[in-house]
């Protein structure tokens, strides 16, 4: 069900959105080689406590962690444990916060260190397919012009779109209507309307689309074993044009700085 928010409702969903955004940059501070990922996870976790919010992750559907931390050939889902990074990996980090009873929810793939050009422009194509799908989250489009923008652009450099892992609404809920498919055809799916809040997220595979599930229930890799990269903002359409309510400032203040 697709819940459309008002102008109100849109602006406290912002300090949530902040509130992921700042969490983001707290981690990013820490990640190189030889830190551990629970270690991250707890960094995040204070954070957002500290900060008046709750992570909307942690026992959601029984997940036991505040991020997703998922590395390397691990899609999403990647639950925290003892693993150290290491020089040349990637990791994706996905975030969610909950404040005055709104959900915010986005995702930033860091690399470690220094890694293969393959794999940099496989981010940093992944991250731009990110943004033309926003280019195209306006009212009066359709979901599929924004599946399509992603889907047309990665796959013109030979990667592969995740087709089993969505991007979603979110409110109230931290999973809404409407599904945000990575892939799709031009003017089909459900008309883009005001009031309405969703996460774009291309997941973003080197090699082949086919995923598999660890025994877990949750850690998603790609069934080659290549790397996957993830990227995740929330759009809201409101009275006077699509704002993006997530930011990666305050990661790339982060960045920028190493």
């Amino acid at each position: 069900m697709i819940h459309l928010k008002t102008e109100r409702e849109i602006d406290i969903m912002k300090e949530s959105a902040s509130i992921v955004g700042r969490t983001l940059a707290e981690v990013a501070k820490l990640i190189k080689p030889g830190v551990r990922c629970k270690t991250l996870d707890s960094v995040a976790e204070t954070f957002i406590r500290d900060n008046g919010a709750v992570p909307s992750f942690k026992n959601y559907n029984g997940f036991p962690s505040t991020l997703c931390i998922s590395v390397n050939d691990v899609v999403v889902h990647g639950i925290p444990g003892q693993y150290e990074l290491h020089e040349g990996d990637i990791v994706s980090v996905d975030c969610g916060a909950k404040k005055n009873g709104f959900h915010a929810d986005y995702a930033y793939t860091f690399m470690v260190g220094h890694v293969s050009e393959e794999i940099r422009n496989l981010c940093q194509r992944t991250k731009q397919a990110l943004y033309l799908g926003i280019e195209q989250a306006v009212a009066g489009n359709r979901i599929g012009d924004v599946s399509h923008a992603i889907q047309s652009y990665v796959e013109s450099y030979g990667y592969s779109v995740v087709r089993e892992l969505i991007g979603h609404g979110v409110g109230r809920n931290l999973h809404e209507g409407p599904d945000v498919p990575n892939y799709g055809v031009k003017g089909s799916g459900a008309k883009i309307k005001k009031g309405m809040v969703f996460c774009i997220e291309p997941m973003i595979n080197l090699g082949v689309k086919n995923i598999n599930i660890d025994r877990d229930g949750w850690t998603t890799r790609t069934a080659d074993g290549l790397p996957s990269a993830h990227y995740e903002h929330m759009v809201a359409v409101r009275d006077n044009g699509t704002e993006l309510l997530s930011t990666y400032q305050y990661v790339e203040e982060v960045l920028n700085k190493q």
